[in-house]
């Protein structure tokens, strides 16, 4: 399926990374900070919080996600609803 089978608001929500840009930058800085980890499971924690802390400011979905889902309906049928229910 070419990317212009989508419309402009779809392809947005598609491939914007800036979300995910913002959420690495989050977890790098939190990383540089605490500079040194005795273990593994330490750095894990830490990456945990900071998705936690993370998660509790995204507020609302961006404007373009109702069209985005009508789309996804229309084009991928009772496997979109299906993960939808999910």
């Amino acid at each position: 399926m070419a990317w212009r089978a989508f419309p402009e608001e779809v392809r947005r929500i598609v491939y914007t990374t800036n979300q995910i840009e913002a959420l690495n930058s989050k977890l790098r800085r939190a990383v540089r900070v605490r500079g040194h980890f005795p273990n593994d499971d330490a750095a894990m924690k830490l990456l945990f919080l900071v998705l936690n802390r993370s998660e509790k400011e995204w507020k609302m979905a961006p404007r373009e996600w109702a069209m985005a889902k009508a789309q996804f309906a229309i084009l991928f049928g009772e496997r979109f609803t299906k993960a939808m229910a999910a």
